[in-house]
């Protein structure tokens, strides 16, 4: 048997916040151990002579608070073990035991282990005094947030937020850069330092970005950022654009997309699609922020079209993206190992195999070239047809040995045009061509899509060129000779750089 811990709040402030039912426990404890003496309360309890054994030395010989939490649990755990059964071991913490107490989530998981009695007793929290001085009923929508570990996603706006464990300058610079991703600078927060304790307290509204220049930081500080319904704070949230879409689709919304379907739109997705590709080829990131913005809208409605039949919502696609990468980046969430790309895409295939074992999949395809979606650019696809065919075996050894399977095809396309072959066939031959053309592509390690973007490009440019050329000699391409326009074709290939 061992002895029990009996886990005790001693408030937010001096003895004045100390409740009568702690007290009457600190008093009758024949040893009190306090995770630290850095708290007003503390002097008080020495003054009325109850002997008081801190865990300070800790933080001294730790590096970090994850450390010094831990070795506290486990000498309460020693000091437990040690102690006889009917002995209570009564450790006192700052506030209440439940509220921004990691020793305490510590001592609940050991203590069951251990089987060892843990009884926990409440105390007023810094919470408390923050609803009373700062003014506000969290009834109306509240968070707490730790400054060690606060994130831009957690942050909701139309909540009241109060940020604890703000302990130095340092976690206040992190937690502005954090705040600063979803409020203006110039927002008002509060800064307050020893709330409801007499002549230490200090209550400071300051503009955001000054939340790191404010002094007194310490064990008792925190932040606190008033609930706002500026509509602009929410138009950064992924929760406010699922609810415009929502609403443009409802009765009350907008007629044109109401009536959308997903066959109406389907067109739409693949010509944002391709204007996000050009602000890439472009590198225009301003126009790409915005492309990507209507990429982003055409995804959102046609998961809203699903949603309002109940099959699945946004969330839903979410989730299931975030279950298939964490999925099938085991060196990354889990204990493989990838050393360069080349293994990280070995991982990747070998979780994708897996996956469809887990789906019931693993038989259903008959073909290894089945999975290349039906409808990719036809140039894109003959690319992924032959890579899956090259798995298994299906391939030349050498490129030399495409340029031969090139000029055999092309022999046969100019035959077919020679002898004036049915339209149909002469369209096949043109595509035994460019399917041949494109395998050149994977021995070179170059996507044969892109290969003949960059020629859509460069052809695109040259020929504007040919057009000002012309135009400055008061001419157009309509009404200029083949050689004009070659040599300003020559021209354009020296002025502008792109052989």
């Amino acid at each position: 048997m061992s002895a029990a811990i009996t886990v005790v709040g001693l408030g937010s402030g001096g003895e004045d916040q100390l409740t009568l039912g702690i007290l009457k426990r600190l008093q009758k404890a024949s040893t009190i151990y306090v995770r630290t003496l850095d708290h007003p309360v503390c002097k008080d309890l020495e003054n009325l002579h109850l002997s008081l054994t801190s865990f300070d030395n800790i933080y001294e010989a730790k590096d970090s608070f994850p450390e010094v939490y831990d070795s506290i649990a486990n000498e309460l755990i020693q000091l437990a073990k040690q102690g006889a059964a009917g002995e209570e071991i009564v450790y006192a913490v700052p506030g209440h035991p439940m509220v921004a107490e990691a020793t305490v989530g510590l001592l609940k998981e050991r203590c069951l282990e251990q089987g060892i009695d843990l009884t926990i007793l409440g105390g007023e929290s810094f919470l408390d005094e923050a609803f009373i001085r700062l003014g506000f009923d969290p009834i109306e929508g509240f968070q707490l947030l730790d400054a060690g570990m606060i994130d831009s996603s957690m942050l909701q706006p139309k909540l009241h937020t109060l940020i604890g464990q703000v302990y130095d300058v340092f976690t206040a610079s992190d937690v502005k850069l954090s705040l600063m991703e979803v409020y203006p600078d110039d927002t008002k927060v509060i800064v307050g330092h020893a709330l409801g304790i007499e002549g230490q307290e200090v209550i400071q509204e300051v503009e955001l970005y000054e939340l790191d220049r404010v002094e007194g930081y310490g064990n008792l500080s925190l932040i606190y950022v008033p609930k706002s319904d500026n509509e602009q704070l929410t138009r950064r949230t992924f929760g406010r654009l699922h609810e415009i879409v929502e609403i443009l689709r409802s009765p009350e919304g907008c007629p044109w997309d109401r009536e959308q379907t997903h066959a109406s739109i389907r067109k739409n997705l693949i010509e944002e699609t391709y204007e996000v590709l050009e602000t890439i080829d472009d590198d225009d990131p301003d126009h790409m922020k915005e492309e990507l913005g209507d990429l982003l809208l055409q995804i959102m409605l046609h998961a809203q079209m699903e949603e309002e039949l109940g099959t699945f919502d946004v969330y839903d696609v979410i989730q299931g993206l975030n279950d298939k990468l964490i999925f099938r980046h085991p060196h990354v969430f889990g204990d493989n190992k990838a050393e360069d790309a080349g293994e990280a895409l070995a991982n990747w295939e070998a979780m994708k195999a897996e996956e469809k074992k887990l789906k019931g999949q693993a038989n259903e395809g008959t073909s290894i070239l089945d999975g290349v979606p039906r409808d990719l650019p036809a140039l894109m696809k003959a690319y992924k047809l032959q890579k899956k065919a090259s798995k298994v075996g299906f391939d030349w050894d050498q490129v030399e040995d495409v340029f031969v399977k090139v000029e055999e095809e092309l022999g046969e396309l100019k035959e077919a045009i020679k002898l004036n072959y049915a339209a149909e066939e002469q369209m096949l031959e043109l595509g035994d061509v460019l399917f041949a053309t494109a395998n050149i592509s994977r021995f070179i390690g170059v996507d044969p899509e892109e290969a003949l973007a960059a020629t859509n490009r460069k052809f695109t440019r040259r020929f504007k060129y040919i057009e000002a050329r012309l135009a400055e000699q008061g001419k157009t391409v309509e009404d200029s000779t083949l050689e004009e326009m070659e040599a300003c074709w020559q021209e354009a290939k020296q002025a502008l750089k792109d052989y």
